[in-house]
């Protein structure tokens, strides 16, 4: 075969570091935007936190930007034009180089708002601060009276093979394996077991259970044993609650609430009192385990939009309060102007070449990273406005039925964006409403007609089926055929199979398991 050398040209698309960057940031919610600002900054030591006193606000595109924001922002794309350009010695001027900084980037990427007040509140992301939960139960190894070094590493193997539930979903035989494998220690089975019914009395209540059965039968125990202060009727319905869960735990699962009372002999007071005893146990015993205490965790969540009604008029705010204000530190600027005013007297060496090359390098990755964040805010805030024009009637009366059918296409449409931008927009970012705080992703639905041939969002047919739910008679709840037959009435027509896929959404049970005494 013979092989010979010639040239082709290819028109290929290739996306920049720039534009690289600013899609990953796209991504990031506010919450965790100040995070990757400061890894930025370990990074790169020519970026900068400002003092400036107006740093900490929040960005209202409406009211304007300046002109240098403006001209920075066209900067920018050129830069990704120009961002392959290999400077020399020979052809590289400090003097252009530092002026064309100076006019062309201002000070940082935020400008001072109208709204400004200086007592405004420090900028802060809450953070719940979380232990290890097995090192908490490790902690309570002390209590379990182990009499040698053995029965503590069997211990310790079995805590760290709990899951974050708090069950122990491995076999006793899987566990003696373990600890052959790892430690050298034959182990039986019933050792395992033996020092596994110790650490199920430890705290929290039901942990180290291996099934949900397990779990709400050992709770009740420890509640029936410290129940010093329960009256005769609290004492009585632990008992029957623990006769329930031990002997006829399907039967409770499943809500066959007459075969309990045949199978008990229950009044139904009698029923309905154990049966609220159980309700009050903990599923998963570790879910509420925070700081060496047992309170339910705290879930923060802070707005990436603010939404304001001002007399029929809505006002949207782009929140940047977390987001440190960036600018080129002025000692890198001076280190270009020494080598500018050296250069002009003598020839720089060629290790004076590469310090100058680091420096260049390090302002242009601050000014992409920089340029990255102001673009990041005006695509944020475009997509935003977007979807807060298109959904107007629910930002004004906070009605879910008025929230129209919308796709990221139409959002697309109305913005110029692709949809892959707005897909990551909407991906894990909040807006903050009189209404309450929402997602994002719960404004885009399907949408489906309804018996007068209008387009309805899913999200109002599901809305208007948890109304419908809520309302049952909890002693005979609807079957999904008549809930179908009650949405049909009030004009949607929709199938029986796609209501029992809303209800699943919606994570309601089904009929049988909504039953209450």
């Amino acid at each position: 075969m013979k092989t010979s050398l010639g040239q082709r040209q290819l028109l290929l698309q290739k996306l920049s570091p720039q534009q690289i960057q600013l899609m990953k940031l796209l991504q990031i919610p506010t919450a965790l935007l100040e995070q990757r600002i400061k890894e930025e900054m370990e990074v790169n030591p020519a970026l900068e936190e400002t003092n400036d006193e107006f740093a900490d606000e929040q960005v209202d595109f409406e009211s304007g930007t300046d002109a240098a924001g403006e001209e920075a922002a066209a900067a920018a794309s050129n830069e990704a034009d120009a961002e392959e350009t290999q400077y020399s010695d020979e052809n590289f001027d400090l003097d252009d180089y530092l002026n064309g900084y100076m006019e062309d980037d201002p000070a940082s990427y935020k400008e001072r708002g109208e709204s400004y007040q200086a007592d405004e509140e420090e900028k802060t992301v809450p953070v719940a601060i979380e232990n290890s939960f097995h090192e908490y139960l490790e902690q309570q190894i002390g209590l379990l009276n182990l009499t040698n070094e053995r029965e503590e590493t069997i211990a310790i193997q079995i805590i760290g093979s709990i899951d974050e539930d708090g069950y122990l979903r491995r076999e006793p035989y899987a566990i003696a394996d373990d600890l052959l494998f790892s430690q050298n220690l034959m182990i039986e089975e019933k050792e395992v077991v033996d020092i596994l019914k110790k650490i199920q009395r430890l705290d929290p209540p039901g942990i180290g259970a291996r099934d949900l059965q397990e779990c709400l039968y050992i709770q009740l125990l420890i509640r029936i044993e410290q129940g010093e202060d329960l009256d005769d009727d609290e004492l009585q319905a632990l008992k029957v609650a623990c006769k329930i869960i031990n002997r006829q735990f399907e039967a409770f699962s499943k809500k066959h609430f007459d075969k309990l009372q045949r199978q008990f002999n229950l009044t139904e007071k009698q029923l309905r009192a154990a049966i609220h005893e159980i309700l009050k146990l903990n599923p998963k015993p570790a879910s509420g385990y925070i700081a060496g205490s047992m309170e339910r965790s705290a879930q923060y969540i802070i707005p990436d939009f603010i939404v304001l009604n001002r007399d029929g008029e809505l006002e949207l705010t782009l929140n940047t309060r977390n987001a440190p204000d960036l600018r080129i530190s002025d000692s890198f600027r001076d280190m270009l102007r020494s080598y500018n005013d050296q250069r002009r007297v003598n020839k720089l060496t060629r290790s004076q070449k590469e310090t100058l090359q680091f420096i260049r390098q390090k302002i242009e990755s601050a000014r992409w990273f920089i340029d990255a964040i102001r673009q990041r805010h005006e695509t944020m805030y475009k997509s935003m406005y977007a979807i807060m024009d298109y959904q107007t009637e629910y930002f004004l009366s906070g009605d879910e039925k008025k929230i129209r059918p919308m796709i990221l296409q139409d959002i697309a449409d109305r913005t110029g964006l692709d949809v892959s931008t707005i897909s990551r927009v909407a991906n894990s970012k909040y807006v903050q409403t009189e209404y309450g705080t929402r997602r994002l992703k719960e404004f885009f639905s399907e949408s489906l007609q309804n018996s007068e041939g209008e387009e309805v969002s899913t999200l109002e047919v599901k809305k208007i089926l948890t109304e419908i739910i809520s309302a049952e008679d909890k002693r005979k709840p609807l079957s999904d055929d008549k809930l179908t037959q009650l949405l049909q009435e009030k004009g949607y027509n929709i199938a029986r199979r796609t209501v029992a896929k809303y209800r699943e959404q919606l994570n309601v049970p089904k009929a049988s398991l909504r039953k209450e005494l």
